[in-house]
């Protein structure tokens, strides 16, 4: 039998349909407090040399690690192989889109966009109050993408009638007007004027505007002086800073207001409902173009949307808001997930545990979560007259096990992983899809180690969340060190040695970070990893956490060389941070296109008559039991439109069987992407189609591959 046409296979960092995320961009920063970090890397693990780190003011952190990866460049020899792996080509094509692909700036990146964002908050809630006279204003901070403020509006009464008129509500038009009356404060360029004065001061100035929610936030702040920022004479507001120095270095046709959402004072749902007005605000109007276009390109990737479309998983409200139903291709795709981070863990000598959902107060009391997370904690159930908790998280059930047996420090380091399914309460006005939600389930993992070990389990920490992000075609971060705060628990030696082993595992690995001075946890310092996606938005995913208090707490020790009983140190760690909220940043980056190792159906088996039915079914049966997710249509619909059924449901590798395919043994395969690419041999396409799984490779492009030679009779 004769060979027809290839297909090329690409690595998976080229197959996302927005492939400038994932080709390379190195960006170098300057020498200011806040640097562009950039670590070189390869999506098979080899690592470049980075710079060395600088340290950064709280105000200025988050530096950016942007990994750059490129696609495989050795291909393998076609006469071995049915696909090559290298799609030149394409990825030619993908690095130009990266080119002409401009990065964002973010408030952490960037100290002036921050402080043109903070100063156009202030000027909006100045221009909404000269707009309707009667709002009173709360808080305006800056946000990710620009800021907000809230307000709230009494019941007034009518002078003339003095009939009662209800609180205003917010629509598109007065928007407008408060937009117009912005342009009007930038265009006057009124200085930003910065005044500290005594608290009886502050009091007194309130007092005098009735502006009753500055109070509270007066209250609430419990240093001196208080710090006033004023625009020009008009108007002002409690603030820290910082601000730009006067509103007419606010590029106005940079600015945007958005939209009006409620909100409750304080969160709390007993106290006043606000109107939150959102606002973007931009350098310049270039700036604010290419993020509207990542708006309308972030509602076609909804993960709710697409994991509706595609049948992936619900939120079932007769079960109650915030738990995830996983549908068979849902689930599908998760099995894959936890089988990769199962494989990766056991490769690196982590063993793999499993744990209760319940466990009694007393074991939350012990670790404190009870004290600390009250409010995030499901209330509690008796049984049989003891009070018991559904878990929050899951490390009290780890320094359990460890406390199970003596410990040698011949036996350290511990690793356990578990994937372990946590509940916390959420309010459901804070329900999000995949990305919030009252049960998720953590990759967790706990360490326990001597401290002499601890910056060599870092690196290996961060050496795997690198290998299994880049699996996912994540390979741009930014990286956080976060320091001791005033209030925690540990000696200075070891919160020094711990922050030192920290520092000097990002070193190590060459990857610049950022450092939050005071803002690590109480209980130790922590590196924090956000992923960006294929549009430019960063999401919170791994960490990595020293911990002090919980060995303290649970009494934990091992015995020394010397024979004393010892702490070890405990490491938290996650990588996805949640399976359910990676879930939906993976199909939001992807658009719900999937890779080929993920796709919930890798080939589907599309009969052209009943004829040959059977044939499509031993072809399935075979593909499934070496892996692959391979499925029959039942043929009910005509060609064209099963074929369009298998792209809509974003199947990568359809294959349309006839009588012909039926006599010779083979399949003609159709990519998703590319149409039709010719006939193969079944077993010669299963067994490349379980390499490319297994390599997490991709149909990209054709090629020619040389025909088998026919063997000799002799």
């Amino acid at each position: 039998m004769k060979l027809g046409g290839s297909i090329v296979m690409a690595s998976f960092l080229s197959t996302c349909r927005s492939a400038s995320a994932f080709l390379p961009a190195v960006t170098r920063g300057s020498n200011s407090a806040r640097r562009v970090a950039t670590v070189s890397h390869q999506i098979f693990g080899s690592h470049y040399g980075g710079v060395q780190h600088s340290t950064i003011s709280a105000l200025q952190t988050n530096a950016l690690l942007k990994s750059t990866s490129a696609a495989a460049t050795a291909a393998t020899s076609s006469s071995s192989r049915l696909f090559s792996t290298v799609a030149k080509e394409s990825a030619a094509a993908n690095t130009k889109e990266e080119e002409e692909e401009e990065e964002l700036p973010t408030n952490e990146s960037d100290i002036d966009l921050l402080k043109l964002r903070h100063t156009s908050a202030h000027v909006m809630a100045m221009a909404v109050q000269q707009t309707f006279p009667e709002a009173q204003v709360t808080i305006g901070p800056w946000i990710d993408n620009g800021f907000y403020y809230d307000f709230y509006f009494p019941e007034t009464t009518d002078a003339e009638s003095g009939e009662v008129v209800p609180s205003r509500k917010l629509t598109d038009a007065d928007l407008k007007k408060v937009k117009k009356s912005m342009d009007k404060i930038i265009s006057k360029n009124y200085p930003i004027l910065r005044e500290e004065v005594s608290r009886e001061e502050a009091k007194k100035r309130i007092e005098a505007i009735n502006e009753p929610f500055k109070l509270e936030i007066l209250d609430s702040i419990k240093t001196e002086p208080i710090t006033i920022y004023s625009i020009g004479d008009q108007w002002w507001d409690l603030c820290a800073g910082p601000h730009v120095e006067s509103t007419g270095q606010l590029p106005k046709k940079a600015i945007a207001l958005q939209s009006v959402a409620g909100a409750y004072w304080r969160g709390d749902e007993n106290r006043e409902m606000l109107q939150r007005i959102y606002a973007t605000a931009w350098k310049d109007p270039k700036q604010l173009k290419l993020h509207k276009k990542r708006i309308v390109e972030a509602k076609k990737r909804d993960h709710r949307v697409l994991g509706k479309k595609l049948d992936l998983f619900s939120i079932q409200e007769d079960a109650g808001g915030g738990l995830v139903f996983w549908h068979p291709k849902g689930s599908t795709i998760r099995r894959k997930i936890e089988d990769f981070w199962k494989e990766q863990h056991l490769e690196q000598d982590y063993d793999i545990v499993y744990t209760p959902h319940i466990a009694n107060l007393d074991l939350w009391k012990t670790s404190g979560h009870f004290d600390f997370y009250k409010e995030g904690m499901f209330d509690q159930m008796d049984v049989e007259n003891e009070v018991y908790q559904i878990k929050p998280m899951n490390c009290p059930f780890h320094c359990l096990m460890y406390k199970d047996d003596i410990r040698s420090y011949r036996d350290l380091p511990f690793r356990w992983g578990e994937l372990g399914t946590v509940y916390r309460y959420e309010r459901s006005g804070t329900l999000h899809g995949l990305m919030r939600v009252r049960g998720f389930t953590q990759d967790d993992a706990h360490i326990f180690c001597l401290p002499e070990q601890l910056q060599d389990e870092i690196v290996d920490v961060l050496k795997l969340t690198q290998s299994i992000l880049s699996r996912f075609g994540f390979n741009k971060y930014e990286l956080m060190v976060s320091t001791r705060p005033e209030k925690s628990v540990g000696s200075d030696e070891i919160w020094d040695k711990a922050t030192e082993a920290l520092v000097g595992a990002l070193d190590e690995l060459g990857w610049e970070y950022g450092t939050d001075e005071g803002g690590g946890a109480f209980y130790g310092p922590k590196i924090d990893l956000k992923i960006k996606d294929a549009i430019g938005r960063t999401w919170q995913c791994s960490t990595v956490q020293c911990d002090f208090n919980l060995p303290e707490r649970f009494d934990l020790e091992y015995v020394s060389a010397e024979g004393t009983r010892e702490r070890p140190i405990m490491v938290h760690r996650a990588i996805f941070g949640s399976i359910e909220r990676f879930f939906g940043i993976l199909i939001e980056n992807c658009a719900g296109d999937l890779p080929f190792w993920l796709a919930p159906v890798q080939m589907k088996l599309l009969p052209v008559t009943d004829a040959v039915f059977d044939y499509c079914k031993e072809v399935a049966k075979k593909a499934n039991k070496m892996g692959l997710c391979v499925e029959v249509d039942r043929g009910s619909e005509r060609l064209a439109k099963q074929i369009r059924n298998a792209e809509q449901s974003r199947i990568p590798v359809m294959s349309v069987v006839g009588m012909k395919e039926l006599e010779e043994g083979t399949l003609a395969v159709r990519s998703r992407k590319l149409g039709d690419l010719g006939s193969f041999g079944v077993d010669d396409l299963l067994a490349e189609l379980k390499r490319c799984d297994g390599d997490a490779e991709e149909m990209m492009k054709m090629g020619a591959v040389p025909e088998k030679k026919e063997e000799s009779e002799d």
